[in-house]
């Protein structure tokens, strides 16, 4: 019996579909990058969000072996700033996986939170995706408490790989006072 198996091309479209979905929520609901959050030692949720596409885009040029880009240079002042961040990193993990690559090979790099590491290409860019969506996931709570339904619809349409769908309420967003 074999055993199912994702691959990272799937898995790559899983993580864009669902970034994708909180791309329009967040268009949507603009402000709510100014809520509070202390996901990953961040202070709203804009700052949750840089966190997400900065770990996208430094370890995506790990595996370009481009120098990482400071963290502070990575706006997160709107929606379009931080995902066209993302869009540059999801570039540059799809070039990465159109190369003849070793992906077993140990790459060393520095990490902002543990300093120096050493990982193999594929754990580079496995958890650059199941990163985000842990914090994806972390901030679907969030925006709940505040009273946006970012539901996770689990479907499988087509023969591909099915993937979270955001649906937004039709309630319109108040930010706390």
């Amino acid at each position: 019996m074999a055993l199912p198996q994702l691959s990272a091309e799937e898995l790559l479209a899983w993580y864009e579909k669902t970034s994708t979905g909180w791309r329009a929520l967040l268009n949507e609901h603009p402000k709510l990058l100014d809520q509070p959050s202390d996901i990953a030692g961040t202070q709203t949720v804009g700052g949750v969000l840089q966190h997400i596409v900065a770990v996208e885009l430094r370890y995506a040029e790990h595996l370009a072996e481009l120098p990482a880009t400071d963290y502070a240079n990575i706006p997160f002042d709107s929606v379009e700033t931080l995902y066209a961040t993302h869009d540059r990193a999801m570039q540059l993990f799809r070039h990465a996986l159109a190369r003849d690559s070793d992906w077993d090979e140990r790459i060393e790099f520095i990490t902002r939170s543990m300093g120096p590491a050493r990982a193999s290409r594929k754990a580079v860019l496995f958890h650059a995706m199941l990163h985000g969506v842990r914090h994806y996931a972390q901030l679907a709570t969030l925006v709940r408490r505040e009273g946006i339904k970012a539901e996770l619809g689990h479907g499988l349409p087509g023969n591909g790989l099915g993937a979270p769908l955001i649906r937004s309420s039709s309630r319109p967003f108040r930010p706390k006072d």
